[in-house]
């Protein structure tokens, strides 16, 4: 470790992504990426914002995505909060809403969230699921400076009722609720139409999952205008132009076509169930799933050989070395050719 480091980057354990790997070409099942190119119009927009003056700065406000983003989901543009990528988005809300308090959120889930505790000296308590990798709404209503809720959750799949989750929100007037929906387009209802019932509440999406679009890095929060005040304060203290002109172009026309978004994405719901039956036929145990990857175990192979073999044979899927979880494997929804290849294999490996 570098001399040159401060006691705070010493003290820190970094987010470790799914491996991107560029020695061969694989079957990508590891990241939750789409297995969809972004719509035909985004490119499009795109490509005219690249011919557009990029010597100027982008817009520091985001006024014309914030209020696209605002018609899309019938709100007002100052409930709308435009970061790069949902992670940024999250970091953010760690240091405008919970630092100096002890916040609470499960004992399995997104990892970056430890991380950001860690970064912004925020304590904080992992709540465990219960043996079904459930969140118990009751072990939420303790005293706390803060929740995180991500749902569907990460890496489990497993999607908690919208009334559940209200019944938290109720709970904790005095603390900012987060609820991460990166995956809530796979089959989920959102917390959105619970923002003006609750100033408490935070709401977080991405463009990465269900818009295809993770490598252009856009999120969003939604929330009260108090809420979305706080981040920008911290936005502002740490780089008032988060979106570049390009970017800013190309999530707007994701948001408005709405056709292609519902196409790709239930595309995507059809494809899961389908590869969901077919291992339940090798006698996988498979978690109820509302996103676009799956949780699987088998009692018979140890996840981390079937994650082994699987590379070897040019398919990537996830693997988390923790507790409760070591014996399952995350698996994101590719195309029917791509999951159809991946049983294939699978049902190879487990008959050697």
């Amino acid at each position: 470790m570098s001399k040159f480091f401060s006691d705070l980057a010493k003290g820190l354990k970094p987010y470790v992504p799914g491996e991107q790997p560029k020695d061969k070409k694989y079957i990508k099942l590891n990241t939750n990426e789409n297995p969809y190119p972004p719509s035909p119009r985004v490119i499009k927009a795109i490509r005219d914002a690249a011919n557009s003056d990029l010597r100027l700065y982008p817009d520091p406000e985001c006024d014309d995505l914030r209020q696209t983003v605002a018609e899309c989901y019938g709100l007002d543009k100052k409930q709308v909060f435009v970061g790069n990528g949902s992670d940024e988005v999250l970091a953010f809300c760690f240091g405008a809403f919970f630092a100096g308090k002890k916040i609470l959120f499960p004992d399995i889930t997104y990892s970056f969230y430890p991380v950001y505790a860690n970064l912004y000296g925020v304590a904080y308590e992992a709540v465990p699921l219960n043996e079904n990798f459930e969140i118990i709404k009751e072990d939420y209503y303790k005293k706390n400076g803060g929740i995180v809720i991500p749902n569907p959750n990460a890496p489990t799949s497993r999607y908690l009722d919208i009334e559940k989750i209200e019944d938290i929100i109720k709970s904790n007037k005095d603390s900012v609720v987060i609820v991460d929906e990166a995956y809530i387009d796979f089959g989920g209802e959102s917390c959105i139409s619970l923002i003006n019932k609750y100033p408490n509440l935070l709401v977080i999406h991405t463009l990465s999952k269900s818009r295809s679009l993770a490598g252009l890095r856009i999120g969003f929060a939604f929330g009260s205008e108090e809420l979305m005040d706080g981040l920008n304060r911290v936005k502002n203290s740490f780089n008032s132009y988060t979106i570049d002109r390009i970017a800013l172009a190309g999530a707007s026309e994701a948001l408005k076509d709405s056709t292609y978004f519902e196409e790709t994405r239930k595309r995507i719901i059809e494809t899961r169930d389908k590869t969901m039956e077919a291992l339940k036929a090798l006698n996988f145990e498979i978690i109820d799933s509302k996103a676009n990857f799956i949780f699987i175990s088998h009692k018979a192979f140890e996840a981390q050989i079937l994650f082994q073999k699987l590379r070897e044979r040019g398919i990537l899927v996830r693997y988390f070395n923790k507790p409760r979880i070591n014996n399952f494997l995350r698996v994101t929804i590719g195309t029917d050719i791509e999951m159809e290849t991946f049983i294939k294999v699978l049902n190879n490996i487990l008959v050697e």
